[in-house]
């Protein structure tokens, strides 16, 4: 793992507990790449290295910087994660189904990126404050988002479907980059107010294209603003590839704004977890930004109106089947005896329920008040509102026939 920065910062606390600065080297765990034939020539045959705790096999490695951010973790916190990443998985799955089964216009899957998600979400603090994209499931979850609020947008009955400020956890964003300075604003918020609290930023790497984020970026190095960037590098931008878009690796690109950057296996909910918690205490100490770049892969399409097998082949999907990030937990717990087949029998039948709940709370979300696009447009009404109102009125009472109906 390489932490860069091209500025003075302050020092800070390590693992070890001694003062250390973000632009040192530490050693891990290394991961090959792995070689994908429909992909330019010009790829390195290898990564950087990345932090991993956990490896593809569900083999625990040791991390001098990151360790102690996870040293505590308790077999039923182990478990608790292991049961957000298949119940998001359960969820996601069924938001799919119904799209193809025409109760939703359009779902954007998390398949494959739910370690990311977790890890990350669970290092926030209730005080802290989340800005996602539309794909952040699984954080929304570990805000306590109820997942059915997810799919009123989806399906066109509402704008959003939750109160922002009950679990700061913003609307999803669709525009793309957008919420990375509205991010960046609120944390200079924040440290203005003198808060104890650090705010996280949500996107992909297509977005890290995006003049909002280099936006962002200026912003929040030169107000020292407390936020931490997570980029979930899933490795296409709906059919572009990572490299049609940079020629280094994400997580460098934050030395040029002057604070640290890291790349973290983004199917390793451990590790995710460890560097997310250090990036946010980072923010809360006022020392200013972190990008992190979870190295992952999005398993599915990138909406329900893409077909992936149009431009990435199936040795690709199948070389990262491999990594699947449940899949390592899930044998990291059989081998360490944190989870018997109750268990797993039990959660499987939690799933299942999840996914019941789901459909049936889908199918009876009520239509939306036709005339409610005309409120909250003016603060104080408008005269003009009023008139296209009173036109629409018209418009619709024409569909009824003689008898009223």
């Amino acid at each position: 793992m390489t932490v860069e920065s091209s500025a003075a910062r302050k020092p800070r606390r390590t693992a070890a507990g001694k003062a250390g600065t973000t632009g040192s080297k530490t050693g891990t765990t290394g991961t090959k790449r792995t070689t994908r034939t429909t992909r330019s020539t010009a790829k390195k045959s290898t990564e950087p290295d990345l932090v991993q705790l956990l490896t593809p096999e569900g083999e625990r490695v040791g991390n001098a910087e990151f360790d102690a951010y996870v040293a505590g973790i308790t077999p039923e916190e182990l478990r608790g994660l292991y049961r957000d990443m298949v119940l998001t998985r359960r969820f996601d799955a069924e938001a799919t189904a119904l799209q193809r089964q025409g109760e939703l216009g359009l779902w954007a899957s998390l398949l494959g990126q739910e370690a990311a998600q977790i890890g990350s979400g669970r290092a926030t603090r209730p005080d802290d404050y989340v800005f996602p994209t539309y794909r952040e499931h699984g954080v929304a979850w570990c805000r306590g988002v109820d997942p059915t609020n997810l799919l009123g947008m989806f399906r066109g009955v509402n704008n959003g479907g939750w109160d922002p400020n009950s679990n700061n956890f913003h609307l999803y964003t669709i525009v793309i980059g957008s919420q990375a300075l509205h991010a960046t604003g609120y944390a200079m918020g924040v440290a203005k107010d003198g808060a104890d609290s650090a705010v996280i930023a949500y996107f992909g790497d297509g977005a890290s294209s995006q003049g909002d984020v280099a936006e962002s970026f200026t912003f929040s190095a030169v107000y020292n603003a407390p936020v931490v960037f997570f980029c979930q590098n899933n490795q296409w931008a709906i059919s572009e590839p990572t490299e049609k878009q940079t020629r280094v690796p994400l997580y460098q690109r934050a030395q040029g704004y002057g604070f640290p950057g890291v790349r973290v296996d983004g199917n390793d909910v451990l590790a995710c977890l460890a560097v997310t918690k250090w990036a946010l205490e980072r923010a809360r100490n006022g020392e200013g930004p972190t990008l992190v770049e979870a190295y992952t892969y999005r398993m599915g399409a990138h909406t329900t109106s893409d077909d992936p097998t149009r431009y990435r082949g199936e040795e690709e999907r199948l070389a990262w089947e491999a990594k699947d990030p449940i899949l390592r937990l899930h044998r990291y717990l059989e081998a360490s005896d944190h989870a018997d087949e109750g268990f797993f029998a039990e959660l499987e039948a939690e799933s299942e329920a999840l996914g019941r709940r789901v459909r049936e709370a889908v199918r009876s979300m009520p239509d939306p008040d036709r005339f409610a696009l005309f409120e909250n447009v003016y603060a104080d009404g408008h005269a003009l509102v009023d008139e296209e109102r009173a036109r629409f009125a018209a418009y619709q009472a024409s569909f009824a026939d003689e008898g009223g109906h």
